[in-house]
């Protein structure tokens, strides 16, 4: 029996996936290859990282609504699980755990992602100052609560 949410995309090497400012309302599971992440800051292309079979990754703007924040190549022919956010939900009320171990990883993302802030920082305070801003107007808008 085939699985309804989730719909398979294959990349080519060099294939953007989704690109920095995109809207969309699914995210991706990675079945086979490997996908870079990279953001523009302050007119320079940051690699964030690398994600391989069992990563997901888009997650924050199907959830949020929010335009991508990054952009997703595909670093060799890859295979993706696309999900919608709705197939999404539907999955985590019968899965919990799913939920559980979504936010794991994203407490893992978060704790690199303040790594590379660190780095940034030794290396090059400005670059630093820009992917704030960044952070902050996409992050922290008027209208959302404050942490």
């Amino acid at each position: 029996m085939a699985v309804r949410y989730l719909d398979e995309r294959v990349y080519a090497t060099g294939d953007v996936v989704f690109a920095e400012g995109e809207t969309s309302n699914e995210m991706f599971i990675v079945q086979e290859g490997a996908v870079a992440l990279t953001k523009t800051v302050a007119g320079r292309e940051i690699f964030i990282g690398t994600l391989e079979r069992g990563d997901f990754f888009g997650e924050m703007s199907m959830l949020t609504g929010a335009p991508r924040h990054a952009t997703c190549v595909a670093m060799r022919p890859t295979r993706l699980l696309a999900i919608r956010s709705g197939e999404l939900l539907m999955k985590l009320r019968r899965d919990p755990t799913l939920a559980l171990e979504m936010v794991a990883q994203m407490s893992r993302r978060m704790t690199y992602l303040e790594a590379l802030l660190v780095g940034l920082t030794e290396h090059n305070l400005e670059v630093r100052r820009e992917l704030l801003k960044v952070m902050a107007k996409a992050e922290f808008r008027s209208d959302d609560p404050k942490p």
